[in-house]
């Protein structure tokens, strides 16, 4: 009887790895072997001098060592981490709020599916066409600048795209409207995951409002803030189109909005295959060093 029965599980198991090909298969070809690839040509002299095709010859470790002496990687991973947080903290400052907001039974609010799809929609609106519409709203003779001048705040226009934080804030600014409609859903969707007794008991204990936040409802969602932390570092360090069409490749002023991947597409526009490899390794190390040591942090904290 219970060799029939192992027999009839086994039977079910093998349509559960027939359902799994289909996402192996492509793993396999658009993940795994581009990432085997890139490592590969990570220890190879491959460029383009002009017409004349430089390589692929093996150098090992060289174009490692380029990239850390260079001092170019430090200060683009630094322009990085500088707009991802100047985007994120109010990022999540404002999903938070609007998830408790949202999420509140006793406030009865109406309307809430219109307001709801209000804050996501900046989500699907193509990074390339919100970085078009800021630079023409805070160009030299843009509409921002011309207001300023007709309320008499400014004399003269104010050349945003040249100053440093104005253009890094910009960057970030427009990083957080389309992103924190999508943060706010997620937070939002834990937040109504909460059991409602709890905070029944904390209402009955004479708790404000502010204390059951801070006291039940964020130590409740602390799984789904490292989540949306991590998430969001990485895609932080994966910031390209805004400050690509913004800057127009450039990274102006001064390089101060020059990110990881920007630098990376430079090498790939130039054919350096070789520097372009040791890059995407570097940025993935980076990459999962920073997201381990928010989680540890994060985690060490919970505990």
């Amino acid at each position: 009887m219970k060799t029939a029965k192992k027999g009839k599980v086994v039977r079910y198991n093998k349509w559960g790895y027939i359902f799994l090909i289909p996402f192996v298969t492509v793993y396999l070809i658009f993940q795994f072997i581009p990432l085997v690839s890139t490592i590969y040509n990570s220890f190879f002299e491959n460029y383009r001098s002009g017409l004349t095709q430089i390589g692929p010859n093996f150098i090992g470790l060289e174009n490692y060592q380029t990239l850390l002496t260079n001092g170019d990687l430090w200060t683009y991973t630094q322009n990085t981490l500088i707009m991802w947080v100047m985007g994120f903290v109010p990022q999540i400052i404002v999903s938070l709020l609007l998830g408790a907001w949202f999420s509140n039974p006793s406030l009865r609010l109406k309307c809430q599916r219109f307001f709801k799809t209000v804050i996501y929609l900046p989500n699907l609106i193509m990074a390339s066409a919100f970085a078009m519409l800021f630079f023409t709203l805070f160009s030299d003779g843009g509409p921002i600048n011309s207001m300023l001048i007709q309320m008499g705040i400014l004399d003269e226009p104010f050349k945003f795209m040249s100053n440093v934080w104005s253009t890094r804030t910009l960057v970030a600014f427009m990083n957080f409207i389309m992103w924190f409609g999508n943060t706010t859903i997620l937070l939002m969707a834990g937040m109504m995951g909460i059991d409602t007794s709890l905070f029944e008991a904390a209402e009955v204990d004479g708790a404000t409002s502010t204390q059951v936040f801070f006291k039940i409802t964020l130590p409740l969602l602390r799984p789904i803030l490292i989540y949306v932390m991590i998430t969001s570092l990485i895609g932080g360090l994966q910031m390209f189109d805004v400050p690509q069409i913004l800057t127009n490749a450039t990274g102006d002023p001064m390089r101060s909005t020059m990110t990881l991947i920007m630098y990376l597409n430079k090498h790939l526009f130039s054919k350096n295959y070789g520097l372009g490899g040791a890059l995407s390794v570097m940025l993935f190390i980076i990459t999962g060093i920073l997201s381990m040591i928010v989680y540890k942090f994060s985690d060490s904290k919970e505990k």
